[in-house]
């Protein structure tokens, strides 16, 4: 359906509002990465296969005219609530079944469909009852849903849903009734920061690229995400693909460029193929190409595949490999507002920068500053792991406290354990403990403490995790990462990374910790790019905050949590063993000696300290000290 200009696009988004308001029912099923992981595609072709056995008019695309469909299956994106998935979402009652099954379904269809009953063994439950409606979930209720106000409540495989919710409004705003400076002012009103973890303001980004003579011009989205335990961009990608299009196309409007890439990386199959199918649609109603929409505008966007390189989530990396080249940092100046792709100016932001842009076109800059704080307005997504009861993808306006996260939002710490750190902001972060909790999660608050956003993800640790193994963890990722271009993170990381496998490897010496604080500093002021300059970060944090860790590793060869496995000590209590000789049988290292019926004994030069002699143990003699 081509619209050829923006009379047409009302008529089309007015026609399928129609459309979609006629379905009675509407059912989302999770789409997203961890559902279909757990098996929603499945849940979502016996839904479709019930339906149609008992003749019951359902629809899984959206027409202009409905043809009698009063029911709409839809594929939405990441509701969030990733800890119970798969979800299924019924509209216009806002219920939220968890944990179906395909053996659901049946009863799904006789009870919600047919009768339109609520299934409450189907719904979530907490210490305060059953929550039959999605936005009464404790998860749900702190949050606020703007970037991922429609990932979980439209098709996130349909322009025409887009559409029908008011889809592309806020370009055919900018594109009929907007200069491009007018464009840059509000955004730059609205003190929008780069999501994507530098927080640079984003206005200032786009007028600095309108201003350059060099032509053309260049627009890239960032959606690389190559920190751990982050998906927060992914989730955007695959549950809401034209609302980032739709930043895209208004940046590109505004600082005068006509052609878009999208960097993502290969490792998210799902996001490149609703990408390329949102283009696709895009494309075919006229949105993209050549004179969009009559207004002799034009633009098109590309998608480029990364190999997963973490390096290429920085900006003069990440413009080299859509280039063709190696992915490596270059020095600085040029900037890449200056010389980008292809050398010309150009535009880079992330996924969730872009994803902002709409809204704020269309509610104004004194709408988006009223969320938030003064300097950082807004909200920012997280994704929330580690040791916490409800695991997912959450958004929640700027300057939320992290005890609000962790303990509202995210239920607090699993079983029995104790809260006692959350790594911010991925590799290139810092480490929050208990003094944290009423600190706001804001760029500004952040960086006071020696933290940041970053990309958004939280990784929640308990009192069990050992601080020292978690410094060790992420410098072997940076280390692994280092694109070795500079000497600095090349040889600084990789000394730094061998210093801590020691410690944790009970060869910890005295004057280690200083030397991981130097070379910290070192690595940090002549790093040739911002990843190297962050990659000791998670060292010196836990340092800081964890210092009495890394002694009692150093000093007594004891690891508090207990986790790091060379530095466990076992030995057999002669009181409780009954020489049974299973632990003999066990041992890999022969460790473990002793006569039948007398009480064994374990040689600690010889014990691996695999632990394989624990559990086969019936008298529980085998102790660790």
């Amino acid at each position: 359906m081509l619209l050829r200009n923006r009379e047409e696009l009302r008529k089309a988004r007015s026609v399928y509002a129609e459309s979609l308001e006629k379905q009675r029912l509407k059912i989302l099923v999770c789409a997203g990465t961890g559902c279909m992981a757990g098996g929603s595609p499945a849940i979502r072709d016996r839904l479709l296969a019930l339906l149609r056995e008992r003749n019951i008019a359902c629809a899984v695309t959206l027409e202009k005219e409905p043809h009698g469909a009063d029911v709409g299956i839809k594929q939405s994106g990441c509701h969030g609530f990733c800890e119970m998935g798969p979800l299924l979402r019924f509209e216009p009652q806002g219920w939220l079944y968890i944990r179906v099954t395909p053996d659901d379904c049946e009863e799904i269809v006789e009870k919600t469909v047919v009768n339109g009953e609520h299934i409450p063994r189907l719904a979530y439950r907490a210490d305060a009852g059953v929550f039959e409606r999605q936005d009464d979930i404790p998860f749900y209720r702190k949050q606020t849903r703007l970037v991922l106000e429609h990932c979980g409540q439209i098709d996130a495989t349909s322009i025409e849903e887009y559409l029908a919710v008011g889809g592309y409004s806020a370009f055919e705003k900018a594109l009929f009734e907007m200069s491009g400076d007018a464009i840059i002012d509000e955004v730059s009103r609205a003190a929008l920061r780069g999501r994507g973890g530098g927080g640079f303001p984003t206005g200032r980004k786009w007028m600095q690229v309108k201003r350059q003579k060099a032509t053309p011009k260049y627009l890239v989205c960032n959606g690389d995400e190559g920190d751990p335990g982050a998906f927060m961009d992914r989730s955007i990608m695959e549950g809401d693909p034209h609302r980032m299009l739709e930043g895209m196309m208004i940046a590109g409007f505004a600082a005068g460029a006509s052609e878009g890439y999208i960097y993502v990386r290969a490792e998210y199959p799902t996001a490149v193929q609703r990408l390329r199918v949102a283009i696709r649609q895009a494309c075919d109603f006229g949105l993209l190409g050549d004179n969009i929409l009559g207004s002799g505008f034009d633009f098109g966007i590309r998608i480029n595949r990364g190999a997963g390189a973490f390096v290429c989530g920085e900006g003069s990396a990440l413009t080299a490999s859509i280039e063709g080249k190696r992915g490596m940092p270059r020095v600085k100046p040029p900037r890449t507002v200056e010389q980008g792709l292809f050398a010309k100016p150009t535009v880079l932001n992330n996924v969730e920068t872009f994803a902002n842009v709409p809204q704020i076109i269309l509610r104004g800059s004194d709408w988006y500053t009223g969320i938030g704080t003064k300097n950082s307005p807004g909200t920012k997504a997280f994704a929330l792991t580690g040791n916490i009861v409800n695991t997912g993808l959450i958004e929640v306006p700027m300057g939320t406290t992290l005890g609000e996260v962790i303990f509202d939002i995210g239920g607090g710490i699993r079983g029995d354990a104790g809260f006692k750190a959350v790594q911010i902001g991925g590799p290139s972060g810092g480490c929050l403990t208990g003094e944290h909790l009423t600190l706001p999660l804001d760029f500004d608050s952040l960086k006071k403490v020696g933290a940041m956003v970053g990309s958004g993800g939280l990784v929640v640790m308990d009192d069990r995790t050992c601080m020292v193994e978690v410094a060790r963890f992420f410098m072997n990722f940076t280390q692994n990462e280092s694109c070795g271009k500079c000497v600095p993170c090349r040889e600084g990381t990789k000394r730094m990374l061998a210093v801590l496998e020691g410690i944790v490897s009970g060869n910890g010496r005295e004057g280690d910790i200083e030397l991981l604080l130097e070379l910290a500093d070192t690595v940090s002021a002549t790093a040739l790019c911002g990843l190297g300059k962050a990659a000791a970060s998670p060292v010196v944090s836990t340092v800081k905050y964890f210092r009495e860790e890394y002694e009692e590793h150093i000093r007594n060869k004891r690891c508090p949590a207990g986790t790091c496995q060379k530095l466990k000590r076992l030995r057999i209590d002669p009181a409780l063993c009954k020489g049974c000789s299973l632990c003999v049988k066990t041992c890999p290292a022969g460790a473990v000696t002793g006569e039948k019926k007398q009480p064994h004994t374990l040689n600690t030069d010889l014990c691996l300290r695999c632990g394989a002699c624990i559990p086969v143990c019936r008298f529980h003699a085998v102790v660790e000290e």
